[in-house]
């Protein structure tokens, strides 16, 4: 009993919990993303919701692509992602009941400070997209079916290029890790403007493209099946489905801010 107490008491001290000790099954786990970890959003937002439900939720944080097979294994209690084709066929599949938007904001593209491709100087993403494959600038991409991955492949798609060769590397890593390394490399990048606010480890690169309406970042919150994973802990799950979209947690998400920047924005409806 006494090492269950200390191990409980730890992780409450660490996540920064003031509130009773958390009895061993009200915990949900959450299969998310990077990006709202990286960020530090989760730090930020989980405390009020434990505090006013009781309920612990435990972050699993990957690519979407992979917290959408988590979750679709059984091994999640929830979802919380941004790819909304991929959400909404989800659902279509069976996987899950209900679909919420809960917050968006937007990508960017950042890459060395001189700018080799001049992307700086383009109207649209597409034609940012474009300079940097003529030009054969570096570029390092996620390559991780991650939500950025895909928006990445769609923008691609969409400015009529396959990424292709020496100049396009694929490292199926996160976005931290990806910005660490097209840091080193000294390369564009397409990053979630959270993830790059909070990246600590800039060195040369700088934020050159953004604005675009292509470039809007949409998350959703998914309430899994009970029919196709009868043992997960629905109940649980579904008062943190709803508080994500309630009055408190929306504003809890607004309150959330890196060096005075807000980072996401809240648009339950």
């Amino acid at each position: 009993m006494m090492k269950t107490t200390a191990f409980i008491t730890a992780g409450t001290l660490a996540l920064g919990w003031s509130s009773t000790l958390i009895a061993a099954d009200d915990y949900i786990t959450l299969a998310s993303t990077t990006s709202t970890e990286n960020s530090g959003l989760f730090g930020a937002i989980i405390p009020a919701f434990t505090e006013e439900s009781g309920i612990e939720v435990r972050v699993v944080a990957v690519g979407t692509g992979q917290a959408f097979e988590i979750a679709r294994r059984g091994d999640a209690d929830s979802l919380l992602v941004h790819d909304t084709v991929g959400e909404e066929q989800f659902v279509a599949d069976g996987y899950a009941t209900q679909r919420l938007d809960v917050m968006y904001n937007d990508f960017v593209i950042v890459g060395p400070s001189d700018d080799p491709a001049d992307i700086s100087e383009s109207e649209t993403v597409s034609d940012a997209m474009q300079r940097i494959a003529e030009s054969e600038s570096p570029f390092a991409s996620r390559g991780d079916d991650s939500g950025t991955h895909r928006a990445e492949l769609r923008l691609w798609e969409d400015a009529g290029v396959t990424p292709q060769g020496g100049w396009y590397r694929e490292l199926g890593s996160g976005m931290g890790p990806t910005l660490n390394t097209a840091a080193g490399m000294n390369a564009y990048s397409f990053t979630d403007r959270a993830t790059w606010v909070a990246f600590e480890n800039p060195q040369d690169l700088k934020l050159l493209f953004e604005g675009d309406e292509a470039l809007f970042n949409q998350y959703g919150s998914l309430l899994l099946s009970e029919e196709q994973h009868p043992h997960l802990k629905h109940a649980l799950a579904a008062q943190w489905h709803e508080w994500l979209v309630s009055e408190q947690g929306q504003q809890a998400i607004a309150d959330f801010e890196v060096a005075g920047e807000q980072l996401f924005f809240p648009n339950a409806e």
